[in-house]
């Protein structure tokens, strides 16, 4: 039964005053200045007085790094792990992790520029990513949410090009003396980043000014949701690293005058699985294929949080066959930095309970994700009323509406934010503590991982943080199962009313999940009816090669290379020798010897997630075991020489993989 009793107001002093904001007021004709676009930040800008590296600026270098005495809190509190935590990587070149940044031998003004960031040590994914792309390989980086990822692929790619600005970078006007419509030139970027949104591709490029502080490189930024004129205003000064949205690059792509490819040396496509997700496909195929480069001539980089099929395609068709490819813990999983708090709550005492976890947790800046754009509105309405500092943000907002709203945000000014999930994708805001679903995620729409991007908001990077879920029994009973692994996985408290979906026996000790990144149920059944051999994963059973020494956990675990000797293939499913027995499918299109004899496969258990199964389904049922078989491992690896096949799960079962959370 819902309460009726009048909800209780905020509690006076527990939280700033609220403001109100009149969104109209941000909807006029478009002709507001160029300085009210997030895109349009001051940044370092070179003059012809300057070599290769700039002098500081005191009044820049304080907007863009903060206050010197509070640099360094943002490294984290519970960096004690690190060193514990999975890393996996697969591919023909080991790579040999850094322990420090000094380690990797950066540009002088790169190694200044970290340490005013306040970063003390490399994250899991930025100790390999980094010295990886400085060794020039295409790398395809997995690791959680909060992990480090932009810092991972920025340090190196713009290290590599600090120095060289004027070698590389096409003719541009001196700031000091540009004049608008008359100085203009083509944009001609040599990095580009691709993301899924545009609060992410912002919070990117404001990475991207950062760490080209002092260096002659241009970071520009560009997005749909504002006149295209204040962009190409910005554009036609020079950019040489140009963040993006897919839609506002094609369109600009489309227009040579305005930017080319042609000079481009790295592409990095960010948060990749959500843009193949949102019906990007098309948008992105155009910016990949618009690099008007020789192959070979681009290096390339993934990343993301999770790795479904359509993004290993992806890889497939653009990435070489010789790259990196890394995991930092289970893909698409949280981590055990962040409490989980599930409370059953009924539709109608959402807003009690809301409130009460407002008034007891104050002062700190708090998301509170709803499913509905009208609840957005409503919910905003009625904390505003409630004496809260509110504001909000959804897809129907314009950009000025949702860039105001993260400035307030960000500024303190709203220390809680209402939001659908157009942020849950890669918004880093600092000191974040408290996340609260009012509205859990539905299986249809984004489902364990939509939930694991949304608490990913807190937590991040080391730190710790809070939240809350309310779980509706009515609406949320499909969401029930995945999220109760989820609270086993992370080693948090499971409440009595979810305990009716704790998994039973073996199930309980390995958990499963149906998100896991490069499972797919009909890329598996499909595989194992055409080879009629086991030993086959969505991947191909692989050379995996753990990186902190504890195994494998992208395929079956490798022989000892000097007792497997086995012949080389191209890396992206060429066929094993003709003298072996039984060559497994990769699952990139290498095909078995059609005239050799296969041992008959074991048969196969029914694939659901707690079915052991004897022939391959892709969560680590055992391969037949007199069936020997070479595997060729379709990224690069060398196939193992003819014995039993280890058990293999897609990640790696038989591996001595320990995986600890952040």
């Amino acid at each position: 039964m819902a309460s009726q009793v009048k909800p209780a107001p905020a509690a006076p002093g527990a939280w700033v005053e609220p403001q109100k904001i009149d969104y109209s007021a941000l909807n006029g004709d478009g002709s507001q200045e160029v300085e009210h676009f997030d895109g349009s930040a001051p940044i370092y800008q070179w003059n012809d007085d300057f070599g290769d590296v700039g002098p500081k600026f005191e009044a820049l270098e304080l907007e863009l790094f903060g206050d010197p005495e509070t640099r360094h809190d943002r490294a984290g509190l519970d960096f004690s792990k690190i060193e514990q935590i999975s890393v996996e990587q697969e591919g023909p070149v080991r790579i040999q992790p850094l322990r420090t940044f000094k380690d990797a031998a950066l540009h002088p003004v790169m190694a200044e520029n970290i340490k005013l960031m306040g970063y003390d040590a490399p994250t899991p994914i930025q100790k390999y990513t980094i010295p990886s792309m400085l060794q020039g390989h295409d790398v395809i980086g997995i690791a959680q949410t909060g992990s480090g990822k932009t810092a991972a692929y920025l340090i190196p790619i713009l290290s590599k090009l600090m120095g060289k600005a004027k070698k590389l970078a096409a003719p541009r006007p001196n700031p000091a003396t540009y004049r608008e419509g008359i100085d203009a030139v083509t944009a001609e970027p040599l990095v580009l980043v691709v993301a899924p949104t545009r609060e992410l591709a912002v919070q990117i490029f404001n990475e991207a000014r950062k760490f080209c502080y002092r260096s002659m490189l241009r970071p520009c930024v560009v997005y749909g949701g504002l006149p295209t004129a204040q962009q190409i205003s910005l554009l036609s000064k020079g950019c040489d690293i140009l963040v993006g949205t897919p839609g506002r690059l094609v369109d600009f792509i489309s227009r040579p005058h305005i930017l080319t490819l042609r000079r481009l040396k790295y592409m990095i496509i960010d948060e990749a699985d959500e843009m193949l997700d949102s019906d990007w496909n098309d948008e992105l195929s155009q910016v990949l294929s618009g690099g008007e480069q020789d192959e070979g001539n681009v290096k390339y980089g993934l990343f993301s949080a999770t790795f479904p099929k359509a993004a290993r395609d992806l890889a497939k068709d653009h990435l070489s066959a010789a790259h990196v490819r890394f995991r930092v813990g289970r893909a698409g999983s949280t981590t055990e930095n962040i409490k989980q708090v599930i409370l059953a709550t009924e539709r109608d005492e959402k807003r009690d309970t809301l409130l009460r976890l407002l008034n007891q947790m104050t002062g700190v800046r708090t998301i509170i994700f709803a499913n509905s754009r009208r609840e957005v509105d409503n919910l905003d309405d009625f904390l505003y009323n409630m004496g809260l500092p509110v504001t909000s943000m959804h897809s129907e907002r314009t950009q000025k509406e949702r860039e105001a709203a993260l400035r307030s945000f960000r500024a303190g000014q709203a220390p809680i934010l209402i939001a659908t999930g157009v942020t849950a994708r890669g918004i880093d805001v600092r000191n974040v503590m408290h996340v609260i679903n009012y509205d859990l995620p539905s299986m249809e729409h984004g489902g364990i991982e939509e939930y694991t991007h949304r608490i990913g908001r807190t937590g991040r990077i080391g730190h710790r943080g809070l939240a809350t879920s309310f779980f509706d029994p009515v609406n949320d009973d499909s969401m029930g199962s995945v999220l109760t692994r989820t609270l086993l996985e992370t080693k948090q408290e499971v409440p009595e009313f979810l305990q009716v979906y704790l998994p039973e026996g073996d199930a309980a000790v390995h958990l499963r999940f149906e998100t896991e990144s490069d499972y797919d149920p009909a890329e598996a059944q499909g595989q194992e009816q055409a080879n009629g051999t086991s030993g086959n994963d969505s991947w191909g059973g692989g050379q995996a090669e753990d990186t902190n020494g504890t195994g494998s956990g992208w395929g079956h675990s490798n022989t000892d290379a000097a007792t497997s000797p086995a012949p080389a293939n191209n890396g992206w499913g060429g066929e094993a020798a003709p003298t072996a027995p039984a060559p497994a499918n990769n699952g990139w299109g290498g095909k078995a010897a059609p005239a050799a004899p296969t041992a008959p496969a074991a048969p196969t258990a029914p694939t659901a997630p707690t079915a052991p199964a004897h022939a391959n389904n892709g969560w680590g049922g055992e391969a037949a075991p007199t069936a020997p078989a070479t595997t060729s491992n379709g990224w690069g690896g060398e196939p193992a020489a003819p014995a039993p096949v280890p058990t293999n799960n897609g990640w790696g079962a038989g591996a001595q993989t320990v995986s600890v959370g952040w």
